[in-house]
């Protein structure tokens, strides 16, 4: 080899090697389901910030937009199709495509749980072959659904009630008695407002993110279900990962759902934020809670086995208590 060749060759690599440093660094494009001051974006912006700060020459997260951009009930969709990388989002919003990710709301287990246990795999495989998608990471766990209304309950019969709900409570709604209408979060104010609706549920945080104290009178106690908010990822996008790529992501992930153990004080805060406002907790006695709470299981329950026979005893073990 002549000392020429050699110093093109060398040459030629020195100027490869960062063009070959850089082609190993991914971009992913994301879409969030929330608005972008909500709770339930916070998580999100936390992960997004710490990938794109610890990420580089291996991930980066470009965020293309929120609920202004794309519906939350198309982000499942855009996910399964790679039109998007990741979303914030929840199973609730494609439980059209995926009806097992109801349970995902239904469980008392906390994460950390549901990952030893096995159901957190069984989960992701689920999305894998019914969605293309890859459930990455549960962004919001120990925060529990209430309900919301403008006028007095007494007990856990519910009749006559017009609650706004989505697809994972309607159910429950339905055995209280109450009807449950879809309403978009944005149209809400106004069907309180007009008396469409004589309430809502929602999770214990994020009313005052959408303004919507200004129409709630009470709240129920107790609470139920375990709000779910998560990462989903396109399964292509996962694949096309390298080995060190997967496992930064996985390193990230395990981050951010140690947040959330601070769920319990966020809920504590907002509701002493509900109280100032003039929203009045209504605990429904002893035996009329425990009444609420057993409907609300076996409603839930009884959906995920009418939509998923082939899944729902595998998750009820799983998932259930």
């Amino acid at each position: 080899m002549t000392n020429n060749f050699k110093k093109a060759l060398c040459g030629g690599l020195l100027v490869c090697v960062p063009w070959l440093a850089q082609a190993q660094e991914v971009t992913l494009k994301a879409v969030t389901a929330f608005g972008q001051d909500t709770y339930f974006n916070e998580r999100f912006k936390q992960f997004v910030s710490s990938v794109n700060e610890q990420g580089k020459g291996l991930v980066q997260i470009q965020v293309m937009g929120g609920p202004e951009s794309m519906p939350p009930f198309e982000v499942g969709n855009a996910v399964r199709a790679g039109i998007v990388d990741i979303a914030n989002s929840t199973g609730v919003f494609h439980a059209n495509m995926v009806p097992e990710s109801l349970a995902m709301t239904l469980t008392r287990k906390p994460m950390s749980e549901l990952r030893a246990n096995g159901g957190y795999a069984l989960m992701d495989q689920i999305h894998r072959d019914k969605a293309n998608m890859v459930w990455l990471a549960r962004l919001s766990d120990g925060l529990q659904y209430h309900i919301y209304t403008n006028k007095k309950v007494e007990s856990a019969d519910l009749s006559g009630f017009k609650l706004r709900g989505v697809p994972v409570y309607r159910s429950f709604f339905q055995a209280l008695g109450a009807t449950p209408l879809q309403v978009a979060p944005g149209e809400v104010f106004t069907a309180l407002e007009r008396g469409v609706v004589d309430g809502y549920g929602w999770p214990s945080v994020g009313i005052f993110d959408l303004g919507w104290q200004e129409k709630t009178r009470y709240r129920v106690e107790p609470g139920f279900y375990n709000v779910e908010v998560s990462l989903f990822m396109n399964q292509a996008s996962w694949e096309k990962l390298d080995q060190p790529q997967r496992e930064f992501m996985r390193q990230q992930v395990a981050w951010i759902e140690s947040l959330n153990e601070g769920a319990g004080e966020d809920a504590k805060a907002d509701k002493q934020h509900q109280a100032d406002a003039g929203i009045e907790a209504i605990q429904l006695a002893p035996a009329q809670a425990d009444q609420f709470e057993a409907l609300s299981q076996s409603a839930g329950w009884q959906a995920v086995e009418e939509l998923s026979p082939q899944y729902a005893q595998q998750l009820k073990a799983s998932f259930g208590s």
